[in-house]
This record gives C-alpha cells, sequence and structure tokens, in this order.
C-alpha cells in the first residue's frame, strides 16, 4: 500500500447507509469520493441488467470492465484519502487479491429493516441482491489472508455518529473532525445515475438521520428471504470489536 495515500474500500449491501458514509468523508478537506465504481460491470455480468432501474444508462456511462475499474481503485489520486463506496455483490469474480491494497469496511443492516427498503424500488428480490453472503465470504478471505478489516453496522452508526466514526478513523489512522457529521442538503457532483432512485433521504439530509426502529408490517412475501438473510447477518455481527 503507498504509505502515501489511505484507501479505503466500502462494502456495503444495498438501502444501507453507504452514501451517507460517502457524504460524511467528502467533507474532509483531504478526501475524494467514488460512487459504486463497479456499478456498470456488475450490471454487465448478470440478470440484474434486467430489473435495476437506469441499468443501460449505466453500463453506457461508466466503465464495464471490472479488472480496469480495479486498476482506477489502486492507481494515482491527488488526495491522500480515497474513499470507494462499493455494493459487496458488485465484486463477481473478480481476483480480489487487490483488497490488501486499502483498508476494508463491511458496511451491514438488519434484514428485517434492509429487506422491505430494497423491495420498494427491487421487488422481491434474491439473497444474490442483497449481499450478506458475499459479505461472510468476504471475512472469510480477510481472515485467511489475515488482513485487516472492521465491520460496522447502519444502527451503531446512526445511534452514535461521533463515536462510531472515529473508531473508523482509528481504524484507517486518519484523524476524525467534526466536519464530517454534517453537510448541505442536496445531491453532488459525484453521486451517479441512479441517485433519482435511491438517495432521496440522503439529499434531503443535513447530516446522519436519528435511527428510527420500522413499524410498518414485514411483507409477506420476503420472509423466506428473510429467513436466509438472519443467519448470515448475525454471524457478521459477530465480527464487530
Amino acid at each position: 500500500m503507498d504509505k502515501k495515500l489511505t484507501r479505503i474500500f466500502l462494502w456495503s449491501g444495498p438501502r444501507n447507509i453507504s452514501t451517507t458514509l460517502m457524504y460524511s468523508f467528502a467533507q474532509r478537506g483531504d478526501t475524494i469520493v467514488f460512487d459504486e465504481p463497479l456499478y456498470a460491470y456488475y450490471l454487465s455480468n448478470t440478470v440484474a441488467r434486467k430489473y435495476h432501474p437506469d441499468a443501460e444508462l449505466i453500463i453506457n456511462s461508466m466503465e464495464n470492465n471490472g479488472e480496469k475499474v480495479i486498476d482506477i481503485m489502486t492507481g494515482y489520486h491527488k488526495a491522500s484519502v480515497v474513499f470507494f463506496k462499493n455494493m459487496t455483490h458488485h465484486l463477481l469474480n473478480l481476483n480480489k487479491d487487490f483488497l490488501s491494497q486499502g483498508l476494508n469496511i463491511i458496511l451491514t443492516r438488519d434484514p428485517k429493516e434492509m429487506l422491505p427498503s430494497f423491495h420498494k424500488v427491487i421487488p422481491n428480490p434474491t439473497l444474490k441482491d442483497v449481499g450478506y453472503q458475499e459479505h461472510l465470504d468476504l471475512i472469510d478471505q480477510f481472515e485467511r489472508r489475515n488482513a485487516k478489516y472492521i465491520v460496522m453496522d447502519s444502527k451503531m452508526i446512526l445511534e452514535n455518529p461521533s463515536s462510531e466514526l472515529n473508531r473508523l478513523c482509528h481504524y484507517a489512522d486518519i484523524p476524525f473532525t467534526d466536519e464530517m457529521l454534517s453537510w448541505k442538503s442536496g445531491a453532488r457532483r459525484e453521486d451517479g445515475l441512479w441517485a433519482k432512485h435511491w438517495y432521496k433521504n440522503i439529499h434531503r439530509s443535513t447530516g446522519f438521520l436519528e435511527y428510527r426502529q420500522k413499524t410498518e408490517n414485514f411483507p409477506n412475501q420476503l420472509l423466506p428471504l428473510l429467513k436466509e438473510c438472519i443467519p448470515r447477518y448475525n454471524r457478521i455481527i459477530e465480527k464487530i470489536k
């Protein structure tokens, strides 16, 4: 890893607070952020191309070659901190040796809260759409390679953003700054083309939203998927230290 550059690879599941974390890091004067650079690669190589909003626009506007995207992620950047927001399931079958060139964050969320939110944009998702198994696979790779990683849960961050961001910055060996806790409402230039479908809440926000437990009934059609996700989620959060 380049000692002059801190690369942060965020590996999130969907409908998490990954965009909120991206906005948080974007407030730092020493940091540049990238929004899901592997998305077009993922869409062009999976059936998700058929049901993700604006899939063809995304594919036509971004690099589709996953190896070339990795070259960008591991290449030269002027900033001293580079933050890459990624979805874990976008990695697909790419060679994962590059992960040792950055600091890795696993960001997860309780499936009882995540699945209904995701279902509103992508109806009737499957396990391959939501990233819990891919999180476990990544954790297994990190541990087999004795690589350093950190696991974070969205609820914990929303309940105490200052404490959790301090923990994250300590892991990354960069100073925490209060500027990471707030931002101006509205879109950012780094937002992907998909922002209009997924980012309405973050665009209305000026900081980390207060955690509120969902009160709506869980959709019956998602119960089989929830049964698959819960044990995987429980294994992931066991790694929080």
